[in-house]
Formats: C-alpha cells, structure tokens, sequence
C-alpha cells in the first residue's frame, strides 16, 4: 500500500536531519547504480568491475621514486585506491572530479586497489 521508504515527508525530514557526507554518500552510491557500475562494497578480489565515484585524494610520488600516481575513488559506499603505474601526473586526475574506471580489482594491505585503471573523466564534475 505504501512505499517501502515512507514517503516524500520521510525523505525530506530525512534530507533536514542527516549529516552533508552521509547524504553526499547517499547520492554518489545513486548515481553510480543509475550510472550501471558496480559499487565497490558489493565486488570481490579478482573480479573484472566498473566503477563510478568521485577522487578524493590524489597523491603524487616524489620525484626521486619509481613513477607512480595513486587515488582513491569513493562510490558512497566504499573507497577504492587507484594505483598508475609509471605516471607522474595525470591531467584532470584531481581531487573531486568524478570517474568511471574498468579494471580488476587486487586487495593490498587489506584494501581494494585497481592498478592501470582504464578511467573516463565524467562530464560535469
């Protein structure tokens, strides 16, 4: 009889009373499921998965280290380190954009990495 999320009322006392990151949450993991990509809560090591979420952190390697460039991408339900090897930069790779990327994810130090992601810079961000 009634909707399973209580309502227009509900959703809007709920959007008045929640905290910004939980709503920020809320909204990239929506975005992401219309988008069609996996969230990353929901993927397991090994797995060939597409993602959909916004950077937020970019970490440049010092010059004098082996070329690297990591990130982490957070979908509204789980951050995922993005790992490019051999890059030192990469344009429009910066904190707050929003990305699509295709890889297979690896577990390092018990967190999920995609090395060498295929990546799209979404529009908008």
């Amino acid at each position: 009889m009634g909707s399973t999320d209580g309502g227009p009322f509900r959703r809007m006392l709920k959007r008045l009373t929640s905290d910004v990151e939980v709503l920020d949450a809320d909204d990239l993991s929506e975005d992401s499921e219309r988008a069609g990509a996996q969230r990353a809560s929901d993927c397991a090591c090994g797995e060939e998965v597409t993602m959909l979420g916004r950077l937020r952190s970019v970490e440049f390697c010092p010059q004098d280290a082996a070329a690297s460039l990591e990130a982490e991408l957070f979908d509204g339900t789980e951050g995922v380190t993005l790992v490019w090897m051999g890059r030192r930069r990469i344009p429009g790779v910066v904190p707050g954009r929003t990305m699509r990327v295709r890889g297979r994810l690896s577990v390092r130090d018990g967190r999920k990495v995609l090395y060498n992601p295929y990546y799209e810079i979404c529009q908008g961000s």
